[in-house]
């Protein structure tokens, strides 16, 4: 169905209920701002919320405020063509990877393998039992990259959960043969330091390189020692995997003392994350140039030497961003839209207490040429409709959506949906579609929700952590160009150019 409720209504009652009651703060009183980014290793327990915010969500449902428990409710220009649930993996469902007719979906127990040459009926062909989170996927040719960034027994797909302060144990990344996508072949591993949270592929002919982004050191954990501020680099080469290894550890953030030179975080800038490495980069290879939301910091760096990228420019927002989470280019390379993930991504913060510039992205115009070049704020961008206190909500894993002259982004938002926003105008942007559930639930704040909502030749596909895969179609004269574009392979932290 459609909900027929104008968000602008929506984001007025939610205010005022807020306004009354400071009800919907409730949450985030509870969960520090600069808290452990990303579900855990396990699945997360619902925590009980007051009986007034119960209340709350539930006259908000009765109202038409909110959808209700469950319930798909989206634009007029979206269409859900299907969900496939789980199946034999349980764990939280991530991020997402193509290549041809396939679609690869990441689970905290290993990933699964789907054939979309029919969006309308995804088919599954293989699941593969693995577990370590977040396993971040990504695919090229015939190799498939699974991060691990859970402390192992060791790095077969049999380990088991072992403390990190025991030097016996294993992070890192997982290298498997898709030739026969019916039957993934385990080749390859390699432990780097602090596991690996996610990673990006810098492809080439015969090799591809693996940035690895992980963070959080303590002088406790054996392989994960302060300071690390910076990326593991990983050269695989394509004809022999088994050959994997990391050539470098370049250093982002220089700096003296025992944590290196990034963002301090707290006391210094309160409620802002300790730079300790990178949660996520993006790279965009034909310009040679790259992204990296790094914790308490926003980088843009040249890749033109991949196994040594050097530091462009770096930003900080130490009033409204908690935790720099991810990054994707504009279509000509000339606007940065980094996200923040506060709360950790299981707090609820799409509500009128947090309001419209905190858990948001922020866009960023690129000026100036070469080395000399900045990343200048234009503006702040954030779903325009109020989440219950009981669903986990902010900004997350996005993709653009290629038409040319445009810049059309489709993200998720956890519990929040799925939206499709413009901003081409970087300092104006706004919502044309979105997609949505009602709460998982209006009891407990459980987390749920799209992790993951990329464009891939014609429809956007969504993996819910716990709702399973979905597949939109999305029908605009603003977007129905892009349908015409047609990728032989997407990893979204790669960054294609599109019109190339």
């Amino acid at each position: 169905m459609t909900l027929s409720n104008d968000p602008r209504t929506r984001r007025r009652r939610w205010k005022a209920a807020a306004a009354c009651t400071g009800l919907l703060a409730a949450l985030l009183t509870a969960v520090p701002a600069a808290a452990t980014p990303d579900p855990g290793d396990g699945p997360a327990a619902g925590r009980e919320v007051t009986r007034d915010a119960r209340t709350q969500a539930s006259a908000a449902i009765a109202a038409g405020e909110i959808p209700g428990q469950d319930e798909i409710v989206h634009s007029d220009n979206i269409q859900h063509l299907t969900n496939i649930p789980k199946d034999v993996l349980p764990g939280t469902n991530s991020d997402l990877a193509f290549q041809g007719r396939y679609a690869f979906a990441g689970n905290y127990d290993g990933f699964r393998i789907f054939d979309i040459g029919n969006p309308k009926a995804p088919k599954t062909v293989a699941q593969v039992l693995c577990p370590g989170s977040q396993n971040d996927v990504s695919v090229s040719g015939n190799l498939l990259f699974l991060s691990t960034d859970s402390s192992r027994s060791d790095s077969s797909c049999h380990s088991t959960t072992q403390p990190v302060t025991e030097k016996s144990s294993w992070e890192g990344m997982k290298v498997f043969d898709i030739s026969d996508k019916r039957n993934p072949k385990y080749v390859a591993a390699v432990e780097t330091a602090c596991g690996s949270h996610t990673h990006t592929l810098v492809p080439q002919r015969k090799n591809v390189y693996v940035y690895v982004s992980s963070y959080s050191p303590n002088a406790a954990y054996p392989d994960c020692q302060p300071p690390h501020d910076g990326i593991s680099v990983i050269k695989v080469p394509r004809d022999a995997p088994e050959k994997a290894a990391v050539v470098g550890f370049p250093v982002l953030f220089p700096g003296e003392g025992p944590d290196g030179g990034g963002n301090p975080g707290g006391p210094t800038n309160p409620g802002v994350s300790k730079t300790t490495g990178c949660h996520d980069i993006t790279v965009l290879p034909e310009k040679d140039l790259a992204a990296g939301a790094c914790m308490g910091d926003g980088i843009l760096f040249s890749i033109k030497d991949p196994e040594h990228p050097k530091v462009i420019d770096r930003v900080q927002d130490n009033v409204n961003f908690a935790f720099w989470h991810s990054a994707t280019f504009s279509q000509k390379a000339n606007k940065v839209v980094f996200t923040d993930e506060l709360g950790g991504g299981g707090a609820a913060t799409c509500d009128a207490a947090t309001g419209p510039t905190r858990g948001a992205d922020g866009i960023y115009d690129i000026t100036g040429k070469g080395d000399k070049r900045k990343l200048v704020f234009r503006s702040y961008y954030k779903i325009p409709r109020y989440q219950a206190a009981t669903e986990n909500c902010v900004a997350h894993n996005g993709s653009l959506i290629p038409v040319k002259g445009k810049d059309l982004m489709v993200q998720a938002w956890y519990q929040g949906g799925v939206s499709v926003w413009d901003f081409t105008d970087s300092a104006k942007p706004r919502e044309i579609a979105y997609f949505e559930r009602g709460p998982l639930s209006t009891t407990t704040l459980q987390t749920g929700g799209a992790w993951s909502a990329y464009y891939y030749n014609g429809y956007i596909y969504s993996n819910d952590i716990a709702k399973g895969f979905d597949v939109l179609k999305l029908s605009d004269r603003r977007t129905d160009p892009a349908g015409r574009i047609r990728l032989g392979e997407l990893n979204v932290q790669t960054q294609p150019d599109y019109f190339d």
